[in-house]
């Protein structure tokens, strides 16, 4: 996908912001409206939509493809999991794949899809590669909406570009009648709908000549049928992969015991540490004891609803704090990553100090206590 003219090089027109940061929005505001969970990018080069669309929490698979492996190798780094990522795995699963390949070839890797971007590719195919190019986009890999853009050569006087063309590998630019042409023939074909817009816009008084950039987004009519899906599955692979990256998440059964015992000790801690703290207040002094107000403090306050509500408390019982299970499962976080509390004393098996009897978190305060 070309970060090209006209946004760098026109002497008439400027784009605030830029052509391709406009395309880039126009993806992600469609994402956030249909939240799809598997989007591939066609003609993904440097990496960088895809890598914007890594942050989207509905989004469990990203695949790029392109023609040219060095441009996607020389960032492909960018959509590596970070050091973050591992310390706080998220909850939902990711997948980033990169393949090296045409748009003008099936390849099984590329069906199941729910959304499909190819932003200013089809400019760049030649003739013959752009008469297979609907067959397998809309024919083969059936994604349930597809997004295209490509230039619109009716905005192109308004450039005062000397080259014919805005890029010099571009094999074709189509006027807004053409595309559409295209577009239409394409979608009846293959039981899509299609909607046209655009980004770029022209000038006051000139709205005729459209967008700068030309869109089509096509929707599928009615899903593809396994049988149907089935005839067209090439039975061997024509896309290279070149990257592959599989993001920690707590849907993995270690990083979510990982995260629920972290998450089970801090808030343990943090109650030991306030329990600590009220007796130390507190003392053998009955006045310092009544000016005492867990009121003034959020967290004792819902430390106190929760043992309410628990109906267990955190006691002290010689040089040992018991933090009761239930107290801990009762807080947000915990709850949410261990859905059950038979879960949370599974993970937590053998991995976190308990009483004898399993109920609560134990803590020897003892050493504490000699180091004061």
């Amino acid at each position: 996908m070309d970060k090209n003219f006209p946004e760098e090089s026109t002497q008439v027109i400027r784009f605030d912001p830029p052509l391709y940061k406009q395309r880039y929005q126009f993806v992600k505001d469609l994402v956030e409206k249909y939240r799809p969970k598997k989007v591939a990018d066609l003609g993904c080069a440097d990496c960088s939509l895809l890598w914007m669309l890594k942050f989207y929490s509905c989004i469990e698979v990203l695949a790029g493809l392109d023609i040219c492996a060095n441009v996607m190798k020389e960032k492909m780094h960018m959509l590596s999991p970070l050091p973050a990522d591992y310390l706080q795995p998220s909850e939902r699963s990711l997948t980033v794949t990169l393949h090296h390949g045409s748009v003008a070839h099936k390849d099984p890797c590329m069906l199941g899809f729910d959304l499909v971007t190819c932003l200013e590719v089809i400019e760049h195919l030649e003739e013959s590669e752009l008469k297979k190019f609907p067959e397998v986009v809309f024919g083969f890999m059936a994604p349930s909406i597809v997004v295209i853009s490509t230039p619109n050569s009716d905005f192109n006087p308004l450039l005062s570009r000397e080259m014919v063309y805005r890029h010099p590998d571009h094999k074709f630019e189509w006027s807004q009648a053409e595309f559409q042409s295209w577009a239409l023939e394409a979608a009846r074909c293959y039981d899509y709908s299609v909607e046209f817009t655009g980004v770029g816009q022209p000038p006051t008084g000139m709205e005729k000549v459209g967008f700068c950039t030309q869109i089509g987004v096509f929707v599928r009519k009615h899903p593809p049928t396994a049988e149907s899906v089935q005839s067209e599955k090439p039975t061997e692979a024509v896309y290279k992969t070149v990257f592959k990256a599989v993001y920690p998440s707590l849907k993995d059964g270690k990083y979510l015991q990982n995260a629920v015992i972290s998450e089970v000790v801090f808030t343990a801690q943090i109650i030991k540490h306030r329990l600590m703290s009220k007796r130390e207040e507190s003392g053998h002094d009955p006045e310092r004891k009544s000016k005492f107000q867990p009121s003034m403090d959020s967290f004792s306050d819902y430390l106190g609803k929760l043992v309410v509500e628990t109906n267990v408390d955190p006691f002290v019982r010689g040089h040992e704090v018991h933090v009761p299970l239930p107290t801990i499962f009762a807080f947000p976080k915990v709850n949410r990553l261990c859905g059950t509390f038979e879960k949370l004393c599974k993970l937590i098996a053998g991995k976190v100090p308990l009483s004898s009897d399993g109920s609560a978190v134990v803590f020897n305060i003892q050493h504490e206590n000699e180091e004061n």
